[in-house]
Formats: C-alpha cells, structure tokens, sequence
C-alpha cells in the first residue's frame, strides 16, 4: 500500500498533493523509488542494525548515570527519585541542565562545524546525510539533559545515532542516495526500537513516519534493521514492556468513549502541533542560545516544585494515568503544563524527542475525560488513557498505522482494545486532517 497515493489524490508536479483536504508531508514527498536491494546492502543492514543497539543501549545507560548522579535514582520510578530529592534540588537540577543544555550545543557547533543534526532534515533534505561527530554529540547531550530531568523525549537520541552510523556506513560503502536515505530511515527506527522495546512499532515508524509509504520492498530491510537492534540492546537494557497496563475487558463504554474522544484528541494534536511550530520558529539564535536554555529549564525547575511529575520525558505520567492515581485537579494542571513545559525545552535550543511528551498529553487528556465519562457509563480507567494517548500520537505524527502499533507494543494488549484504538484513531486523524495538520516532525524543518 503507497502511503503517498491514497485515494484519488495524486502527486503534482512539485511533489505536493492536491484534492480537499490534502497535506503537504515532506516524508511522503522523499523518493522512494529504491532499486533491488543487494547482498551488499543487506550486509550494511545487519551492521546498521548492530551498532543502532549498542548505541542505544549506551545512550540509556548515560541517562540513567545522569539520573543518578543528579538525583540518586537507581531502579524504578524516575519520578519517585525526584520526589524524594526536595523541591530545591529540582531548580538547581534544572538550571544546571539548562547551562550544560545552552554550553553544550553552543560549543558544539563551534566544534562540529555546520550542519544539520536532524533526522528529519537529512531524511527529507539532505540525502540522508548526516555528520557523525556533530549528530553523536548532540544525542550524548540529549540524553544527559533528559537524565537530569529536561522535560523533553528520550528517543531522540538514540533515533539520532543510529541514522548517523547509517549515514556514516553509507558514505564507507559508496551507495547511492536512494539507498543511503533508506538505511539511515531504518537505522533511526531501529534506535527507537531498540531503547523502547518495539521491534515492529519501530519498523512501521521507518515506513509511516520517516519514509511516508508501506511497502514490501522497504519494510523487510526496516523489520531486519529493529529486530537486529532489540535483540542486542536485551544484553543491556529491559525486555518487558515500558508501561504496566492492568487487565482491561472488553466494554461497551470503552467503545463508545473512543468514539467520542477521537475528535477531541484530534484538536488537541492540532493545537500541540502548532505549539511545536511557533516555539521552533522562534529558538534563539548567537549569543542568545547560551542563555535561553538556563532561563527555561529554571523556569521548568521550579514549575516542578508543586508538580515535580513535570520533570523527565513524561513516562511517569502515562504510568500513574493508566493507574488512575492521578486526581482530576492535577490532571487538568499537568495538562495544561507538560506541553508548555516540552515546547518551551525545546524552543530554547535544546534537542530532544517529542514521542513520550506526546503520549503523555494524550494519556492525561484521556483520564481527565475518562473520569467524566464513568460518572455516566463506568469504564475500566487504564483503557481512557491508552486511548487518549493512542489518538493524539497518531494524530501529531500523522501515523495512525505506526500509533496504533506502538501503544499496543508499549503495553502489551492487544484484545480488549483494540477496536476502541481504531476508533479513537480514526476519529482524531480525520480532525487533523481536515484542518491540514502536519506531523510534530515535518513543522521542525529548517525553512528553505
């Protein structure tokens, strides 16, 4: 199935689709048109896929370091560590994130030289190019700034390496553009899969996401390069699944919920979307980028000292909303507050990831809803939340295929669930659509 030609829309002659409704995805704009893939190439995947797991799985053992030596935490529940660090700990912690954060990228770009260090942007722009040193650099601060508690998504760096070693096997082996864009797409969902246990969500992230199309020919150089990277990452990192879901039966309510939420979860990707967009378009710039991110992450810091759930990529949040132990006050408060607390991290300079944040605000949304819901037609609460974080992944990414897939992997349901995913999903995709979204990855685009 071509993700690039659904329906009766078809590609004009700038690479754009036309017809109501229409987005422009540079994903689905990229060729894709790959020749037959060779013995060769097959032997570059196999690598691709070997150095994506032993990067993430030193990238996550350097978070958890950083973890711990800014808050002591060694096992379990980050949030946890945080709470029991103190309220002053957190500002300090935050500040001097915020001063590694803006020291950090300002000396490595005086370092690494120009050049981007996005994987979106060498997807889509660059060819697939990526420099080694500057892309390497920024993952390793990437995560020791999450570690300290950055309110932003750990995927990003291990996404980053591994399309970086792609990129860099690539210009080694001397193959062409199209199968450089390929392999550093398939090393970039390999390093998600690998850190987050989601061999197949992270193939269908390669395909959906960063390729724009489901295709046979992509998906088994795709699957290969995940596969090879979990299982290695299993030498160092956990095998379960990243959240504990509790038994959620099938229910009528649940169903009627999902129908119900899918919109609403669609407006709220919109808006998350455009939030993204304005603090990307407005990141400081010269001398300035030494000092937005110590002004943020301060500001962040001390935000956490009522709500200390703030800090760090937001997985406690899902954890404690798929356990109902979050009450409505704090739910509309984390609400309103995670996403600022995200896109002002990011429209500071920093770099991080988006996919926990994300499924974070879809999960707080869903309980809050769920918690209104049940006082009409009672419901399991796990099942609000997974549905509300299914929908607006979904919808920021403009992935439904890849959302459904992730969650499903994320929690290890399947049964229950899954119509009422499809039903959310299908309900908040057609919201962002309609209002011509694009995805959280293609409005952080260079501008040409």
């Amino acid at each position: 199935m071509d993700g690039g030609q659904s329906g009766d829309r078809r590609r004009d002659e700038a690479g754009q689709f036309d017809g109501t409704g229409a987005v422009e995805q540079p994903n689905l704009v990229a060729p894709v048109d790959v020749p037959a893939l060779s013995a060769r190439f097959w032997v570059l995947v196999v690598a691709t896929g070997v150095m994506a797991g032993l990067a993430g799985a030193a990238l996550m053992a350097l978070l958890h370091a950083a973890a711990h030596l800014t808050y002591g935490y060694e096992a379990g529940s980050f949030l946890t560590a945080v709470e029991q660090a103190g309220a002053s700990r957190r500002v300090v912690a935050l500040a001097a994130a915020g001063a590694l954060a803006g020291a950090g990228w300002w000396l490595l770009r005086w370092w690494a030289g120009p050049g981007s260090s996005e994987v979106s942007t060498a997807l889509w722009r660059d060819e697939g190019h990526l420099p080694l040193r500057r892309s390497l650099g920024t993952a390793v601060l990437s995560v020791v700034i999450v570690g300290m508690g950055a309110s932003l998504g750990r995927e990003a760096a291990p996404r980053l390496a591994g399309a970086a070693l792609a990129s860099r096997l690539s210009d080694w082996a001397r193959i062409d553009t199209a199968h450089r864009r390929l392999l550093a797409a398939c090393g970039a969902g390999a390093g998600m899969a690998c850190v987050y246990n989601v061999p197949l969500g992270g193939t269908l992230l390669t395909l959906e996401v960063m390729l724009g199309v489901l295709a046979l020919r992509l998906a088994l150089p795709a699957l290969a390069t995940s596969c090879i990277a979990t299982a290695v990452s299993w030498t160092i990192l956990p095998t379960g699944p990243t959240y504990q879901l509790p038994e959620v039966p099938l229910s009528a309510s649940l169903t009627v919920f999902a129908v119900l939420i899918g919109p609403l979860a669609g407006l709220l990707s919109v808006g998350w979307v455009r939030l993204i967009r304005t603090t990307h378009e407005h990141r400081p710039t010269g001398r300035r980028q030494l000092v937005a991110p110590l002004l943020v992450f301060t500001a962040v810091g001390a935000l956490a000292v009522p709500y200390p759930q703030l800090l760090g990529n937001g997985q406690d949040i899902v954890q404690l909303t798929f356990g109902a132990q979050l009450a409505a006050p704090t739910l509309v408060a984390l609400l309103l507050l995670k996403p600022i607390a995200t896109a002002g991290s990011l429209g500071s300079g920093a770099s991080g990831g988006l996919f926990t944040p994300t499924i974070a605000t879809g999960a707080l949304l869903g309980s809050l809803a769920g918690q209104g819901w049940a006082h009409l037609w009672p419901g399991p609460a796990a099942g609000f939340a997974v549905i509300g974080a299914a929908a607006v992944l979904a919808a920021a990414m403009q992935a439904p295929v890849a959302a459904v897939v992730l969650m499903l992997e994320l929690t290890r349901t399947v049964d229950a669930l899954m119509v009422p995913l499809l039903l959310a999903v299908t309900g908040a995709m057609l919201v962002s659509r309609s209002l011509d979204t694009p995805s959280i990855y293609s409005v952080r685009l260079p501008a040409q």
